[in-house]
């Protein structure tokens, strides 16, 4: 059965990066001259994604004005002959149905992907988060729908970590199936040192079915008394077959000032606004 919708759970509120987000979305920051939630939608959009629910709150409607329609700046730029970018501010609006689903309370990432349990229906979905910025050739989330559509399973998008940041996100027991691709035994959230089973952990990227929201109807709640998603995968994966894709690209936690300016510095030294200035700049300042 063919992955079309995709969840995009945006809702947090962003203390990692105060005070650049007291008042804007984290997920609105720039990456050179696009919002980061933009680059994730597209990443969808380009994996055959045709429906995307974002998870919002009550602080960020811009986020859903970012994906509407501008019709008084499209006038202007018309009128001035600018069509070209006219049309980039519409096709924005148009790439996928993009729906906005408001997480009353901020109870976990597991509560957030439960808030469209109604509206996905039956079957496999994606779950791209939107702190988890992606660069790759090949989408991501598309490597991942490939694998679940070949093997009719879930699966998550990992990466080998440090024995530190596994500790900060979560730890697998995996079993080799080909190169690249793990079956999934069990998980723990954020383990402790002598819980690590494994430095894999994953980051940012799903395959889920919707049996994931049976789990998350009567799942207590877990680390830092939310209702971890993790949690729910770890029942998950002991009911059915779950694999894990150790997936190519980069990815950037753009939650973070640091990653978020990894992001910012790897995307602009390729975009054709700032690369060469960018090259330059760097050659200076090393002298």
């Amino acid at each position: 059965m063919k992955i079309t919708k995709a969840v995009i759970p945006a809702a947090g509120f962003g203390t990692r990066m105060l005070p650049a987000t007291k008042s804007m979305p984290k997920e609105l920051l720039p990456i050179v001259d696009k919002p980061s939630i933009q680059y994730i939608v597209e990443e969808a959009v380009a994996a055959g994604i045709e429906d995307i629910f974002i998870i919002t709150s009550r602080a960020k409607v811009a986020m859903e004005d970012h994906f509407d329609y501008s019709p008084e700046v499209e006038r202007k730029l018309l009128a001035s002959g600018n069509e070209a970018t006219a049309q980039m501010l519409r096709d924005i609006s148009d790439m996928a149905n993009i729906r906005f689903v408001r997480q009353k309370e901020q109870k976990g990432l597991g509560h957030a992907v439960y808030c469209v349990k109604n509206m996905i229906g039956d079957g496999q979905f994606a779950v791209l988060l939107g702190d988890d910025l992606m660069r790759s050739n090949v989408p991501v989330i598309g490597q991942l729908i490939s694998d679940a559509e070949r093997f009719s399973c879930s699966v998550v998008g990992v990466k080998e970590v440090s024995e530190e940041a596994v500790q900060k996100y979560c730890t697998l027991e995996i079993v080799p199936v080909e190169e690249r691709l793990f079956e999934v035994k069990s998980m723990i959230e954020k383990p402790k040192k002598e819980q690590i089973m494994s430095l894999y952990s994953i980051l940012g990227r799903y395959v889920l079915p919707s049996e994931i929201f049976t789990i998350l109807e009567t799942l207590p709640t877990g680390h830092g008394g939310e209702i971890q998603l993790t949690d729910a995968l770890g029942i998950l994966c002991k009911k059915e077959k779950m694999l894990a894709r150790d997936f190519l690209g980069k990815r950037y936690d753009c939650g973070n000032p640091a990653g978020y300016l990894e992001a910012v510095l790897d995307f602009a030294k390729e975009h054709p606004l700032t690369a060469s200035m960018l090259r330059e700049y760097v050659k200076n300042f090393a002298e």
